[in-house]
């Protein structure tokens, strides 16, 4: 097998450091090395610094559906894991992975690259590093993903794995076709996948809440990936993983900080006629303002200790209802929340109280993202870890739920740096 990663520098040990390997926390695996054969020098110049720009997070390139990989120094191997959405619609419960590929060393032989998909154990696979912030995986003996019921043995498993559960289940039409397209499509690739790195956010002090990796529902498509990330007056919601529809990579939620929305009562947030009039009025002042060219001012100021919303002016009247309803969000009691009758959630479990509400614009499609538009939404906040968007055109509520995970190696090196990488995965499926 033939390796063609870019050629390293002449390794270095890491000044005070016995081991260069401590750098990669495999220092305690030594008395392996001492079994193997293996120095630690040799770990560290043909596996840890040959393949360290591999390591950290990447959207693999499988059209609109993209994906999560986290590649990782796991004791003496390399591996690529996969991370994927619990099963729809439990968005509280925690990820799933899997892994790809591992790269090892056995004995004092350059390193070894095993293709890890699919259900025959490791086999002989390839990995080529193109640039530092892409690489490419290709597996040698693709024989080992074939099942022996052939097509619909594969199926069947890919389906259990990925929805938790048979094709019986499904009930709807339109979602049975959709999962049989991403079988067909994501298939055909046979784990030959090229990466492109991505960041976490940055954050920052008077950021609503921490950025990062979201689980979200997206109706009949599934849970779905979303990194979020704020822009000074702006939050955005990209996509990590997609669909046919709005694909990986795009801008599925925008949310203007500066658009504060109070939400009626109970009773009269269960009308939807209401609702969709609030939301409409203020995007009919986005459009004037924005006609005029006048720059509306921000509706909350964060606290030294955070966000916790618009603070209760001392100039209203003490008992007046303008006092009244914003004085739960600035106490962090929250308010009282429920969905519209007729708006439609995969996951009923969301929060019956949220914090914040603010003016927001979804992306929709049609199939093969045609007529992409933004239209009129809520992003409602519930807590440090939950928020959903209420999507006013489709009558739908998509529910969030924080990833949590650590990564390592994903930090972005500036602010720009990762601007320029929202722009990069956005324009691969523009």
């Amino acid at each position: 097998m033939t390796l063609e990663p870019l050629p390293p520098p002449e390794p270095r040990e890491p000044p005070g450091c016995l081991h260069p390997t401590a750098q990669y926390g495999v220092c305690e695996n030594l008395r392996k090395l001492e079994i193997t054969g293996v120095s630690c020098r040799d770990v560290y110049a043909k596996l840890l610094h040959r393949y360290r720009h591999i390591l950290g997070l990447w959207q693999p390139d499988i059209g609109p559906y993209g994906g999560l990989l986290n590649v990782v120094v796991d004791g003496l191997f390399i591996i690529g894991w996969m991370y994927l959405p619990p099963h729809d619609p439990h968005v509280g419960d925690p990820m799933r992975f899997k892994p790809l590929f591992r790269i090892h060393l056995m004995e004092r032989k350059s390193a070894t690259v095993e293709c890890m998909y699919g259900h025959k154990g490791p086999h002989n696979g390839h990995i080529q590093i193109v640039k530092k912030d892409e690489f490419s995986t290709k597996c040698n003996q693709t024989d080992h993903h074939r099942m022996s019921g052939g097509r619909q043995e594969e199926f069947r498993t890919w389906l259990r794995e990925e929805w938790g559960r048979t094709l019986e289940d499904i009930f709807h039409e339109h979602m049975q076709e959709l999962i049989l397209m991403k079988f067909i499509y994501t298939s055909q690739y046979d784990n030959c996948l090229t990466y492109r790195r991505i960041y976490l956010p940055p954050s920052h002090p008077d950021d609503l809440i921490k950025p990062g990796l979201f689980k979200g529902t997206y109706g009949s498509h599934g849970l779905e990936i979303v990194m979020l990330s704020f822009h000074g007056s702006r939050a955005r919601g990209t996509k990590i993983t997609g669909d046919p529809n709005i694909p990986a990579g795009q801008q599925t939620v925008e949310i203007d900080l500066q658009r504060r929305i109070q939400l009626p009562d109970v009773e009269n947030l269960q009308n939807f006629n209401e609702l969709s009039r609030i939301v409409l009025e203020v995007r009919e002042q986005v459009r004037q303002e924005q006609e005029a060219g006048e720059v509306p001012a921000p509706a909350w100021e964060p606290s030294a200790k955070g966000p916790a919303g618009p603070p209760v002016k001392d100039s209203k009247e003490p008992g007046s209802g303008a006092e009244a309803a914003e004085q739960p969000a600035s106490s962090g009691q929250g308010q009282p929340f429920v969905l519209p009758v007729g708006v439609s959630s995969r996951n009923e479990d969301y929060p019956r109280t949220c914090r914040l509400c603010f003016y927001g614009t979804g992306l929709i499609a049609g199939h093969g993202f045609t007529s992409p538009e933004r239209t009129p939404g809520v992003f409602v906040l519930f807590d440090e870890d939950r928020f959903g968007f209420l999507w006013l055109e489709l009558k739908s509520f998509s529910l969030y739920s924080r990833v949590q995970a650590t990564f390592q190696n994903a930090d972005a090196p500036s602010p720009q740096a990762f601007d320029e990488m929202l722009k990069n995965i956005q324009s691969l499926t523009s």
